[in-house]
């Protein structure tokens, strides 16, 4: 979920911007944020031995548009069925849509932050999080909450459109509105045709 960055997310990107990064690293990697021992930070493509480290996305997962994932055969992921199912029946949204959202927005990590500080599973930014009650983004139920009535909001203003609901999860519905459809970035039309792909899967479990 694209948004205005705030000062967190400004920061991080200076340090990523400050750090000399091997080449092969593409826009769709990640990179490890955590802390040692002395206190010090640490940005790296190689994934940390710690437990406590956070994944850095420089963008969602369905986003890049030079993406070499099979969307029609990528494995499809059971994981957190209990507080999908639950956030589906709170919210009236197709529980393979929210799957197919997770999916495409953070592959499923729960500790997922975009290059804009969108975070958690669903990618929320931290003023959609507070706006929506989920005051710990990182939490799994708490985050597939949220995302799950994002959602819903945005299938009731585009009148149960899937596209356009979707494209604005994405880019937001004021970009939606401006263009009378899903806006002409390469990420978002992407972004939507991969949602519908995995959406589709995840409703027949292929």
């Amino acid at each position: 979920m694209n948004r205005v960055l705030d000062n967190n997310s400004k920061l991080v990107l200076t340090l990523l911007a400050i750090i000399a990064l091997p080449k092969h690293v593409a826009a769709s990697d990640e990179v490890y944020k955590y802390r040692r021992a002395d206190g010090s930070v640490v940005f790296s493509d190689i994934k940390p031995k710690v437990n406590n480290f956070q994944t850095l996305k420089f963008d969602c997962y369905a986003c890049n548009t030079s993406s070499l994932v099979n969307w029609q055969k990528i494995p499809l992921s059971q994981k957190y069925q209990m507080q999908v199912k639950n956030a589906a029946k709170k919210y009236g949204v197709d529980s393979a849509l929210i799957r197919a959202v997770i999916h495409a927005e953070s592959a499923f990590k729960p500790n997922a932050i975009s290059k804009v500080g969108a975070q958690g599973l669903m990618q929320l930014m931290p003023e959609t999080a507070s706006y929506l009650g989920v005051k710990n983004p990182f939490d799994v139920t708490q985050n597939i909450n949220g995302g799950a009535h994002y959602l819903q909001k945005m299938l009731k203003q585009f009148k149960g459109d899937i596209s356009l609901a979707t494209a604005a999860y994405n880019a937001g519905p004021t970009a939606v509105k401006k263009y009378k459809g899903i806006p002409p970035y390469k990420e978002t039309k992407a972004y939507v045709e991969r949602v519908a792909i995995l959406y589709k899967r995840y409703q027949t479990g292929i």
